[in-house]
């Protein structure tokens, strides 16, 4: 009986700076990482290669990045005796000449992608064929995951039409290599999807329509095959619970997000608890920033305590001796006291001063150098600081003027200098931030916060919904332009 999974998905869709982006990451960064993984007990790696916007004929980095996966594929499965699954949106494909532009680090998604009508017979045996021809040396894979929503749908598109989707990609698998397993995400729903295309008005899809998918697709018998996502009592209800893996999206990090550590509170450590009959699988979007809840979600998963000694020794396995400093930091990160963050700033000065700054047993989960970890720290503290303060001029009744632009240039700098050192530019969503900004009562910047509602321009619902996910792909950056001409304005 296989190992119940504990799984981090490793998600490549967003292009920002080395390490912080999956996207760059080079075969040591990988080595390192998975060491990191499997010793804190992970013992499943998804990654999605975002093979849907690989133009053809492919760019020389798109090569090089097939050819980097089918590497790590290889070191996961000899090194670490881990699982690899590979992921795919169900009917996106490039636009060759739009996506020939880009090396694949640096290619935007949604200026890159379409989506392929998966009633249109012709249409969908040519994306197949493709996929085919790259995944070939992927082959070695021992899954390939695919998603019901989110990008992938097409308007008026029915549940019928998915399950020949995943028929289609199941024959694709077993001229590729027998024994590859085909598993069903089940997030918003195929026709949910569909329906949000067709209106511009999202809402998640009843359980029922994804039960009808898997009812489907148990009576194709596309063996092997399984389940993830959420809907586990629906599904164990139906019978095919023992084909489960939950997928607790978020949990860890939500995404696209900007990159913050997050602590505290219990939510990845019971999460990880909660294991479906094959286990469990949690993502991450910045894994370098997001090591507390990486390390709560496997110690939940397996049954483990998650004290605060155990993030003592967690991060002394990261930077020996300066354990209770980092976990410092992180619970002032998870607070609103901009004196504790500062005080917390003040004690990781003096591991930041220390040249070299050497590393513990866990150092492939830093990717990289413990002085930028450190720094990273130092940075997220004087934005978190500077958010309070500025959110304590803002609200003052009365305000003085003085210290509200002296703050928000602050907060602004402090901003803007994280941002530079991840380059991650989508979607920011930050609720005591957009609190703050909204008393500004700015007309300018209340527009550039409207964009990350993911509804754009357009002729029809689906180029609205199309345009909006394009759109968002700049937003951080937008962001931040607005805030530094609202600061002009207060001027």
């Amino acid at each position: 009986m296989p190992k119940k999974i504990i799984g981090m998905y490793v998600h490549q869709h967003w292009a920002y700076n080395h390490p912080y982006a999956a996207r760059t990451w080079t075969l040591e960064d990988w080595r390192g990482y998975a060491d990191g993984l499997h010793k804190l007990g992970y013992n499943t790696v998804m990654i999605w290669p975002v093979l849907e916007i690989v133009p053809d004929p492919p760019t020389e980095s798109d090569r090089a990045n097939i050819e980097k996966i089918a590497k790590v594929i290889d070191i996961l499965h000899q090194d670490y005796g881990m699982r690899v699954l590979l992921t795919i949106a169900p009917n996106v494909a490039a636009k060759n000449a739009e996506a020939a532009k880009y090396a694949f680090q640096d290619r935007p998604f949604f200026y890159c992608d379409y989506r392929v009508n998966p009633g249109d017979p012709d249409a969908m045996g040519k994306m197949i064929a493709w996929r085919e021809s790259l995944f070939r040396p992927l082959a070695a894979m021992d899954g390939l995951v695919i998603i019901d929503s989110d990008p992938g749908g097409y308007p008026g598109s029915t549940n019928a039409e998915f399950v020949n989707l995943l028929m289609a990609h199941r024959k694709m698998l077993d001229r590729l290599r027998p024994g590859i397993e085909v598993v069903y995400w089940m997030h918003a729903g195929w026709e949910a999807y569909c329906r949000y295309y067709a209106t511009a008005e999202f809402a998640m899809g009843p359980d029922e329509e994804t039960a009808d998918v898997v009812r489907r697709l148990a009576n194709e018998n596309p063996e092997p095959w399984g389940l993830t996502g959420g809907r586990f009592p629906a599904i164990e209800a139906m019978g095919q619970g023992a084909r489960m893996f939950p997928f607790p999206y978020g949990m860890i990090e939500g995404e696209p997000t900007f990159p913050m550590t997050n602590f505290g509170g219990d939510g990845a450590y019971t999460t990880g608890k909660s294991s479906g009959p094959r286990g469990i699988l949690g993502n991450a979007q910045t894994h370098c920033v997001q090591l507390p809840n990486t390390f709560a979600f496997a110690r939940g998963a397996q049954g483990l305590s998650c004290t605060e000694a155990d993030y003592v020794q967690f991060a002394n396995d990261l930077i020996p001796g300066q354990g209770e400093t980092i976990v410092a930091a992180w619970k002032s990160l998870a607070g609103t006291d901009a004196v504790s963050m500062k005080d917390a700033e003040t004690q990781l000065k003096v591991i930041a001063g220390q040249q070299p700054t050497s590393a513990g047993p866990l150092k492939g989960l830093l990717l990289g150098d413990p002085q930028r970890f450190i720094n990273d720290l130092l940075m997220q503290l004087r934005l978190r600081a500077a958010l309070e303060e500025f959110r304590g001029a803002v609200f003052a009744e009365p305000r003085d003027a003085s210290r509200l632009a002296s703050s928000f240039s602050a907060f602004i700098t402090a901003a803007e200098t994280w941002q530079k050192q991840h380059n991650y530019k989508n979607n920011w969503s930050w609720p005591r931030m957009e609190e703050a900004l909204v008393k500004l009562n700015d007309d300018a910047l209340n527009t550039a916060m409207k964009a990350h509602s993911y509804l754009g321009e357009g002729q029809t619902p689906f180029e609205k919904v199309q345009n909006g996910f394009l759109t968002v792909e700049t937003y951080t950056p937008r962001l931040i332009d607005a805030m530094k001409a609202a600061r002009s304005a207060l001027k």
